[in-house]
């Protein structure tokens, strides 16, 4: 993570690989060659984080996110690499570890787990877990999880993993501990457990008023603070896009959201998404940050006021963006929102 007092700006992926209504298909070859180019970029332009998702699903590339945050390493030098998430209820801690160890030691100790639960539920069957598990997976694996993190032997034992008696796992990463983010969607259990173990949360904020989320935020700090924690550093994450023309932005960005977002709601039960709808979210308390520079600096500002968070993550690509329209945006979020928000976040702690 940053030095304190540093306000860390970055960008969230999960590869994906479905196309925007009229766009010619990306082959997978070629969108993990657009993905090198644009974390490559991001590093570049000055953006803190590059975060890679995990999904296995026909509609997204990164199964395996440390194998393509491994590529993206070797292709870049100061920025942030973590996974966005680590979907550890079906994982086995001793093996991210050593994945994430082997990143760290090939990025120079640039290297983040981002922990979480898991948005779809594919992973489950595929690696021969019970769905009723799936709260009592995460927090055992967590667990061991952290114990591994710190280093040194551990002894441990659970319900779903063979224990480990006086077990070093190698190679050793160049950071001690490893740094372990807990990703939470909406489950105030999930903040209260972060806090509790004093660890840094990154909350999702994809739709809605974003204040409504403030309490997520609350309890992160309460539980930290009621367990002897310092206030553990807080995340946003929410979709968004930067364009140079605030009208050219939302319509670049708007046909794979729909899409993306849409087929997902089906999946769900939900309804798809009206441009009515999506536009309403860009308005001044919305939940996308899709605009010029200073219009998507202004929204992560105002909610920099609601929840006093240290870094901000932007899903650009949700569905497949254009990827001349994405190199464009990310150099905008390095070269101008970044700088905007970083000044301001700074007179604010001055």
């Amino acid at each position: 993570m940053a030095e304190a007092g540093t306000f860390e700006i970055g960008l969230t992926t999960f590869v994906e690989l479905s196309p925007a209504p009229g766009a010619p298909r990306v082959t997978p070859e070629q969108r993990m060659r657009d993905l090198l180019e644009e974390a490559a970029l991001a590093d570049q332009v000055g953006l803190d984080v590059f975060a890679v998702g995990e999904h296995h699903r026909a509609d997204y590339l990164a199964s395996a996110p440390a194998v393509v945050l491994a590529a993206i390493a070797a292709r870049t030098q100061r920025i942030r690499l973590s996974s966005a998430v680590t979907v550890l209820s079906s994982d086995d801690p001793v093996r991210v570890i050593e994945q994430f160890a082997t990143l760290d030691l090939l990025s120079g100790g640039r290297a983040e787990v981002m922990a979480g639960r898991g948005s779809f539920i594919e992973s489950f069957p595929l690696f021969g877990y019970d769905l009723s598990d799936y709260d009592a997976l995460f927090a055992e694996k967590l667990e061991l999880l952290l114990l591994l993190a710190r280093g040194g032997p551990v002894t441990w034992s659970g319900r779903f993993r063979s224990p480990l008696t006086d077990q070093r796992v190698f190679p050793e990463p160049v950071q001690r501990p490893l740094p372990v983010w807990v990703a939470v969607g909406g489950t105030p259990e999930s903040a209260a457990r972060a806090g509790y173990l004093g660890l840094p949360m990154t909350l999702a904020i994809i739709g809605g008023l974003p204040e409504r989320f403030r309490p997520f935020a609350d309890i992160h700090a309460q539980a930290a603070a009621a367990a002897g924690h310092a206030r553990p550093a807080l995340a946003i994450n929410a979709h968004g896009f930067v364009g140079d023309d605030a009208r050219r932005a939302a319509d670049t960005f708007f046909p794979p959201y729909a899409e993306t977002m849409s087929r997902i709601g089906r999946e769900r039960g939900w309804s798809g998404v009206t441009r009515a709808q999506f536009d309403a979210g860009l308005g001044p308390r919305g939940h996308l940050l899709v605009g010029e520079p200073e219009q998507v600096a202004e929204k992560i500002l105002r909610q920099h006021e609601v929840f006093g968070n240290d870094r901000y993550l932007l899903q650009f690509s949700v569905g497949t963006v254009p990827h001349r329209d994405m190199l464009r945006a990310i150099e905008l979020l390095g070269t101008e929102v970044a700088p905007l928000v970083r000044r301001e976040v700074a007179s604010r702690s001055a």
